[in-house]
């Protein structure tokens, strides 16, 4: 690694104003300070043809720099569990993953049917798991790479020759700008001297995110060519809320920037005390608020924001990023310690949601065979493909009853869409009890099991799904798009997707009004539950359980006590008299800026 020097900054966008650069904010808050560049060494893995007898010495260089690896991150480990432990279970996945069989298993092969040096045969490992991410679109599981990559430049780095590196050591704050960091990478930067950093890489459930929030470091990052558009002891304003950077800024942007730091502290100062204050209306009524989460360390800022249980736990992320595919006992493991970690508020674990763009290639190998689909969104996915893949299901429900002796546990199925499915996923439910009962294994008694309200005949069908569980949950991004056929990720009809159009509120209210005629809770788990403009009408509509990020629940905690549930229940009758969405938006903006004195765009 080299600290990179210069004067150049060149333009981003080429415009005449080019100081103003857009990313993703990942973790608030905003800061004003030097930069410092890292530049890492390049590693670029040449072919190198090795003579039969080099081959047994080439694969134990590569079986030493693994357990060097590893050696590097338990080391790591310990020297941040006292204030890390929650996100110190990324370190431990990355020690599974050195000796996964995608990376060490692939690149042995290579060494020895190729003849060639580890680097090289290290490299094809990692192209070909490139390759199969590539194909997936869903971003929460395409995020996961960055892991397996940046385990491999470890490995890399130590092939090399490189000496292990510094992050950076400063004797003033500074913030710190790379290609990537790494989540390890994003530990080492806990210090008083570090105000944030910027990256090129990296996604908003990446890990390094993750840990970033933890840590609550500023981070903006998906800075294409920050690293070769900014210099070493350049001052720059970074606002890791909205994500963006200001390169060079002049005194007059210096002074706003200041005053928005200050109000962004006034604004976390008002919330903090309704982190520890109820969720109800000004006259009592209460709804939930939950937070939704793919891993298990995200449960430390889960607590920080007050969530009162989790309304969404993605399962799938279980069988994605542990190597090789999790048992029974590794399930286990992970949802005992949400239940355990959460008690007394409630944990819902919704089932395998893979398929469409989330096909997971390591999942049993006569699944990975199945015929590629014409139109995945319309095929074999969410609860269909644990309909089919029964041995799986089977596995996963057998974890989460032994781990509902331990909290309160809500099992959620996905995409439900005709009342035969849900039949065959309740047999297969009781199939698992039954066996258990027979094995003598104790698990809770009070479990309850939802499905997932996403396609227009759940809607229809609410009433009787109704009949058959004990809460229903409306996944809205899904709903949203097979209501209105529309593919947010199609830059032709995104403007397209709205959470406000008629349609979607009027199929929301049917749903709710179905599950409370059966006297069962009904919760929102998608976008809409988040923001407060949206929320306002959720809660209008009659909603028990919103389920977001856990970030910001204090906002819609704040939103909520301010209101009286008459209020709420007015505004939900007005809203549906809308006939456009973007009347319906127009008219809650109009609303909140009359009755809600404070901003809905502060997060």
């Amino acid at each position: 690694m080299e600290i990179e020097n210069n004067n150049a900054t060149p333009s981003l966008s080429g415009e005449s104003t080019p100081n103003l650069l857009q990313g993703i904010g990942v973790s608030p808050g905003i800061v004003i300070g030097r930069v410092v560049v890292i530049k890492r060494h390049t590693c670029r893995a040449g072919r190198y043809h090795l003579p039969p007898d080099h081959i047994q010495k080439e694969v134990a260089r590569f079986h030493q720099a693994v357990t060097r690896a590893e050696d590097e991150l338990v080391r790591l480990r310990e020297n941040f569990a006292d204030d890390l432990a929650d996100a110190l279970s990324i370190i431990d996945s990355h020690i599974l993953m050195l000796k996964d069989r995608m990376i060490y298993d692939q690149t042995i092969r290579f060494i020895k049917s190729k003849n060639v040096n580890a680097e090289w045969a290290l490299a094809q490992s990692l192209n070909h798991i490139k390759n199969r991410f590539d194909k997936i679109a869903d971003p929460y599981i395409k995020e996961r790479y960055a892991d397996i990559k940046h385990v491999a430049d470890r490995v890399f780095s130590i092939l090399f020759g490189h000496k292990p590196y510094q992050l950076v050591q400063e004797n003033e704050p500074v913030i710190v700008v790379a290609n990537d960091f790494s989540p390890e990478d994003t530990m080492q930067l806990h210090t008083e001297n570090i105000l944030g950093f910027l990256s090129e890489k990296g996604g908003v459930t990446s890990h390094t995110a993750i840990v970033a929030r933890s840590l609550n470091i500023p981070a903006v990052i998906g800075l294409t060519h920050i690293t070769g558009s900014i210099a070493t002891g350049d001052t720059i304003i970074l606002d890791g809320g909205l994500g963006q950077v200001i390169i060079k800024p002049d005194s007059e942007q210096v002074q706003v920037y200041r005053r928005k730091a200050l109000q962004s502290e006034v604004i976390a100062d008002e919330l903090a005390p309704y982190v520890h204050l109820s969720s109800e209306t000004f006259d009592g009524y209460s709804v939930r608020l939950s937070a939704n989460i793919e891993m298990i360390e995200e449960l430390q800022t889960v607590h920080r924001y007050g969530c009162e249980g989790i309304g969404l736990f993605r399962s799938e992320f279980d069988f994605f990023h542990q190597q090789p595919q999790p048992d029974e006992n590794a399930l286990l493991a992970t949802y005992r310690q949400l239940l355990d970690s959460m008690s007394p508020h409630p944990v819902t674990v919704r089932t395998l949601d893979v398929g469409g763009d989330k096909f997971l290639d390591h999942l049993p190998d006569h699944s990975s065979q199945l015929d590629p689909e014409r139109n995945p969104a319309l095929g074999l996915r969410s609860i269909r493909f644990s309909l089919h893949e029964i041995k799986l299901f089977t596995m996963q429900l057998r974890a989460l009853l032994k781990a509902s002796a331990y909290g309160r546990l809500r099992i959620l199925f996905p995409l439900v869409s005709s009342l035969p499915e849900l039949h065959q996923a309740k047999a297969i439910l009781r199939k698992v009890s039954s066996d258990l009962d027979k094995e003598g294994v104790v698990y809770g008694s009070d479990i309850e099991l939802g499905v997932m309200v996403e396609v227009p005949s759940a809607v229809i069908l609410a009433d009787v799904f109704s009949k058959e569980v004990d809460f229903l949950a409306i996944g809205t991004n899904d709903l949203i798009q097979y209501s209105l056929a529309i593919d947010r990720s199609n830059q032709h009809v995104a403007h397209m997707y709205d959470p406000f159009h008629p349609a979607v509120l009027r199929m929301i209210k049917q749903t709710i009004d179905a599950g409370h005629a059966q006297g069962i809770s009904v919760s929102v788990c998608g976008e809409m539950a988040g923001d407060v403009i949206c929320a306002v009408v959720l809660l209008g509509l009659g909603i028990d359980e919103l389920s977001m990020r856990p970030a910001v629940i204090p906002h819609i905690k704040r939103l909520l006590r301010h209101f009286h549930y008459e209020q709420l229940q007015q505004l939900g009758e007005d809203v549906l008299r809308c006939v456009d969405g973007q009347q319906t938006k127009n008219f809650i903006k109009a609303y909140l800026a009359q009755h809600y004195p404070y901003q809905c765009n502060n997060y």
